[in-house]
Order: structure tokens, then sequence, then C-alpha cells
């Protein structure tokens, strides 16, 4: 069943971005919910990506199916959907095989792509630097080797636009065996970068290094910006930031290194995070974590689950973490029921409040970075680790900054 496209808001005066239709699978009728958040996810997604989102489809399946991931009969009535309200591609939440995409495509003679594709796209726009650049061309690279003879076929339907951004357009008209050499070219090039990278690292000297990571979306930027009065991009969209940036940051006469990293997401292409992982070596190596989430999301436990995860793939998850449940002003006004008495408003939000400090071990802050709402002692809290770490590792540079009477620790 295909639900209303009223529930993705669509903004008509955009008619020029292309139109697509999003399908998930479920091997329940209990993973329903969870599939419509995904699909929802998948539909920020898809917007950043400045396609305009139609209507989505979902499937009841044990498994996917093998030839068309979704059965003859759903793929039917989607091709009926798509040829009637003219429909430029459709986007499926998961990853599908190269003959998935190739059986979908010939079926429904429009372009076909799955969430890493969609994901890849999102990079190869937001990429800036020639690390950056680099890294995107050789993910994408590496997803499209298996797929370039279906796309020698149907190079004709093809005409560009989302999914074929970047090296995309560029690597359908090779063969495997220069897309191979490619991809061998780009590996010594982010070698190449990366020995420059770390050559810039040692020069760092004797620093605290602290890292922010978390969900994409949920502040990392507007908290560096706050930090740092660094002019880095932070908007509402997903994979805003994607280049790290790091900043020399001095608080109270406590000075370390700001690093703002690439957002985690859930079903990320694991050839994107080894293409991203000099990128994400920033937080793999640094001191003191900050790990930012957004307590207004519906499901922000799940995308704390997400982020650990990938931290603990990264080798970087016993690091010390300070956890800062950001956007308190919208969780305060969208969870939050306003006819309650201001005292039965308090009483929720202190137990909501307790509830995390005891799971932390008192080692989370709660603010919003946007309102200003508990910045100092979201500093102060920072500060004191920070300056903790100066003891232990750089005792001399501790006694010579603050001497040991007036250090915290």
């Amino acid at each position: 069943m295909a639900l209303e496209s009223s529930e993705f808001k669509v903004d008509n005066t955009l008619k020029e971005r292309e139109r697509v239709v999003l399908i998930g699978v479920a091997r329940s009728k209990h993973e329903l919910p969870k599939l419509k958040e995904h699909l929802e996810e998948l539909h920020f997604l898809a917007t950043t990506a400045n396609v305009e989102p139609i209507q989505y489809f979902h499937q009841l399946l044990d498994n996917p199916d093998k030839r068309t991931y979704v059965g003859s009969g759903k793929l039917q009535e989607i091709k009926e959907y798509c040829q009637k309200f003219k429909i430029d591609a459709v986007i499926f939440d998961d990853e599908i095989s190269p003959s998935q995409q190739n059986n979908v495509e010939k079926e429904l003679k429009i372009k076909v792509l799955d969430r890493s594709m969609l994901i890849l796209d999102i990079f190869a726009q937001n990429a800036k630097t020639l690390q950056a650049k680099t890294q995107v061309e050789l993910a994408q690279t590496q997803y499209l080797m298996p797929r370039l003879k279906g796309m020698w076929q149907h190079l004709d339907r093809i005409k560009g636009g989302i999914g074929m951004r970047g090296s995309g357009e560029k690597e359908i008209e090779t063969d495997r065996r220069i897309a191979q050499t490619r991809i061998v070219h780009l590996k010594n090039k982010l070698k190449e970068i990366e020995k420059q990278t770390e050559t810039q690292r040692k020069s760092r000297g004797e620093m605290i290094r602290v890292a922010l990571v978390g969900y994409t979306n949920v502040g990392k930027s507007t908290i560096m910006n706050l930090l740092s009065r660094a002019d880095i991009l932070a908007e509402n969209k997903l994979f805003a930031t994607l280049d790290t940036t790091v900043r020399k940051v001095v608080i109270d006469n406590v000075p370390f290194l700001l690093s703002d990293t690439v957002g985690f997401i859930r079903k990320l292409p694991h050839h994107l995070i080894q293409s991203f992982h000099s990128t994400l070596t920033e937080a793999i190596e640094s001191d003191i974590l900050i790990h930012v989430v957004d307590i207004s999301h519906d499901n922000f436990e799940e995308q704390i689950q997400i982020v650990n995860k990938t931290l603990l793939d990264l080798g970087a998850k016993d690091k010390p973490t300070l956890m800062v449940f950001n956007k308190l002003d919208l969780y305060e006004n969208e969870k939050l029921d306003n006819f309650l008495f201001e005292n039965e408003r308090e009483e929720i939000l202190n137990n909501f409040k307790n509830s995390w400090i005891a799971k932390t071990q008192d080692n989370c802050i709660f603010m919003s970075a946007v309102q200003l709402e508990n910045i100092e002692d979201f500093r102060n809290n920072l500060l004191d680790k920070i300056k903790k770490l100066y003891k232990e590792r750089y005792p001399f540079k501790a006694k010579y900054l603050w001497g040991y009477e007036d250090f915290i620790g």
C-alpha cells in the first residue's frame, strides 16, 4: 500500500527538481513503525540531494525478493504509479544488488538508486577540499564497479541528475579495467594527502585534541561555531558538514584543538566509511569526544546506539566522552504538553534529565546551542576534562599555564 504524499509536505513550487518515489521493505508488521521512520529519513536525504519525493511504497517480505527486491506484484504497482505521475527515479531504502538494480531498471525504464548511492550523491555535492573530493570519487567508483555492465545497457535512459554527480557520469563510460586503475590511483592519491595531514597533526605539538561526533544534523557545527567562533556551515541539512575542520580554541587560558567531523547515519555504506577513514582519524586520534545528541528527535536513543557502534568500529569508543544533549529548547516545546502546569513540566523534565545523568554516570550536559542555554555549564565541564588530561600528559605545560595550586583536576 502506498501512503499519501501529503505526509512528505511536498513543495510544489520547485518544479525543476527530479520527482522520485521512495521504496522500503519490512519483515513484519511490527517493523512498520521503524520502516516509516527510515523512509522519513530517506525523504530528508532526498530533499538534501535536491530532489522531490512524491510518494513512498512499502512491502512486507520475510526476505527481500532476490530478483526485484520487492516482488513482481509490488513492482508492477510502482511501475503504474511512476508512469501515471511521470516519476524520474525510484530510491530504495536499503542497498540493492547490481542484478536487482538492473532488473528493476529494465521493468520501470527509469533511473533506480539505493540509499548508498543517494548518500554518495550528497557527499559529492558537499565535498569542497581535495581530500573530500578524492574520498567521494573513490567511494563512488568502488560502488559503481559491479554496476558498470547494467549502466552500459541503460545509458540511453540515464540522463544524469541525482546519483550521477561527481565521478558517476565519467566512470559509466569506462570498463572495469579502467575503473580498477582509477581506484588504485585514487587510493595512492589519498595516501599522499594523508601523509601531509599526518605531518600537520605532528606539528600541532603538545595540545589536547577534542572532536565533535554525533549523528548527522544534531548541531555539531553550531557548537563548533559557539566554542571557536569559526564560520562553519550550520544548517538544517544532512551532511551539511563533510570536510573535517580543526580550530585552535582558547577558553579561560586553556588552549586545545577542536575538530568537527562528518555526521554518522544509519546504514552508512561500508565503502564510504573506508574512504573517509582518514577524515575520521580526527575522531580516532582525539583525546576527548563530545558526543552531540539531538534530544528533540523521536528516536535519539537509536541514534546514540548508531554513533556508538560506528565509534566502536573505528576503534574510538573507549575515549573520554562528554554527552551533550542538544536542542533542549525544541525538546521542551515539542515533547512536553503545553497544557501541563509549570511545576508538572519541570518535574517531567527533571526526571528525564536525572535518568540520563544516571545512565552516563553524571557525564552529560543538557543545553541549547542556538538559544545559548546552559552554555557555561558545558564549557566548564569540558574545561575540567581538558585540564585533567593536561595534568596527566603534559604536567610541565599545565604548571606553566595555571600553576598546580590553581589546577582543577
